[in-house]
C-alpha cells in the first residue's frame, strides 16, 4: 500500500528537496529548500546544505559565526505563512475552525471558490487524503499559477485529489453530489443558487468573509434563499502567554480579527426550515437598511 501523497517528505532523514526551518537562539525562522552543494548564508555565518542532508529532524548546525540553528521541517502552519502570495493566505486559526466546524473528513467531496496562494487548499487536501475530490475555483489565473506552486512544493507534486479552474464558481460549477462548499470570496450570496444544487442533504456550506457588512448579507442570503438550516457565524482570535519563571503574562500582541466564518448546512429537497423564534431586534430592519429582507421590517 503506497504512502499518501507528501507523507514520505513529513518523516524520515532530511533529504535533498525538503523544506527545512531553521529558528535561530531568538526564536526567528527561516525557511529554505535542501539542495547538494548549495550554502545557506545569514549575517551571523553560513553552513552547507550537505551539512544537513541525511541528518535527522530536530539537529542543530552551526554557522562559520558560531551561531546555533534548530533544524525542523516546518509545520503546514508554518509553511503557509512563509510561501509566496498572491493573494492574503487563511490563517492557520481560521483553517482549523473550517476544518473542525464543516467537518472535513477524509474522501469528502469538496468545492472551494477562492483559491487565493492556496493556503485553504493545502489544508483541506491533506484532510481528505488521496480518495477525496477538491474542485477549486479562482477567478484571477495569476493566483492560480501561485497556488498551483504553493501546493505543489508542499506536497512534493501535483496532488492526485485537486482540481483547479480558472473562473467564477457559480459559471462554472458543474460538480454534483458535493459533501461541503467553502466560498472564500467578497460576494458569497451570489453563489448559493450554485451552491444549493451541487450540496447533497445535510451537506454543509461554509463561508469566510472580512467585513460585517458582508457577513450580515451573506447570513440574511443564507435565510431568504430558504433550503438550509440557520446559519452560525463567528471569529476566532489568539493570544499567546510568555511564561518565564514568575513572569507569566500575556504576550502584548495578539492574532485578532482576520475574518469571519459561517456554516450552515443544506436541507432535503422541497423542506422548509423550521420558522425561526426569535425575533429580530426593533430597528433591525431600518430605513437604511437594503440586503436582502428589506421590506420585512420588524414583524418579521
Amino acid at each position: 500500500m503506497s504512502e499518501p501523497t507528501g507523507a514520505a517528505r513529513r518523516r524520515g532523514p532530511f533529504k535533498v528537496g525538503d523544506q527545512v526551518q531553521l529558528t535561530d537562539p531568538k526564536g526567528r525562522h527561516y525557511t529554505f529548500t535542501l539542495e547538494a552543494g548549495k550554502n545557506f548564508h545569514t549575517h551571523k555565518g553560513s553552513f552547507p546544505h550537505d551539512e544537513l542532508i541525511g541528518s535527522p529532524e530536530g539537529s542543530v548546525v552551526r554557522t562559520t559565526g558560531n551561531v546555533a540553528y534548530l533544524a525542523l521541517r516546518p509545520l503546514l502552519p508554518d509553511y503557509v505563512l512563509s510561501m509566496p502570495r498572491g493573494a492574503a493566505v487563511v490563517y492557520p486559526k481560521d483553517a482549523g475552525q473550517i476544518l473542525a466546524f464543516a467537518d472535513i473528513f477524509p474522501g469528502a467531496r469538496v468545492v472551494e471558490a477562492g483559491v487565493g496562494s492556496g493556503s485553504l487548499s493545502s489544508f483541506l487536501l491533506r484532510a481528505i487524503g488521496d480518495q477525496g475530490m477538491l474542485h477549486s475555483y479562482e477567478r484571477r489565473e495569476d493566483f492560480a499559477d501561485i497556488a498551483r506552486q504553493n501546493v505543489e512544493r508542499y506536497f512534493g507534486g501535483p496532488h492526485p485529489a485537486w482540481q483547479l479552474t480558472v473562473g467564477d464558481l457559480q459559471d462554472n460549477l458543474s460538480d454534483t453530489d458535493v459533501d461541503r462548499v467553502i466560498l472564500d470570496m467578497l460576494a458569497p450570496w451570489e453563489c448559493l443558487e450554485a451552491v444549493s444544487k451541487a450540496l447533497v442533504p445535510g451537506g454543509i456550506l461554509c463561508c469566510y468573509v472580512a467585513t460585517t457588512t458582508q457577513l450580515a448579507r451573506t447570513v440574511e442570503s443564507i435565510r431568504e434563499i430558504g433550503c438550509f438550516n440557520e446559519p452560525t457565524s463567528w471569529e476566532t482570535m489568539i493570544r499567546n502567554w510568555h511564561i518565564e519563571g514568575l513572569a507569566v503574562r500575556p504576550d502584548h500582541r495578539m492574532i485578532g480579527h482576520t475574518g469571519f466564518l459561517l456554516t450552515a448546512r443544506r436541507l432535503a429537497d422541497g423542506v422548509e426550515p423550521p420558522m425561526r423564534r426569535r425575533r429580530p431586534a426593533k430597528g433591525a430592519y431600518g430605513e437604511d437598511y437594503t440586503g436582502p429582507n428589506a421590506d420585512a421590517g420588524t414583524a418579521r
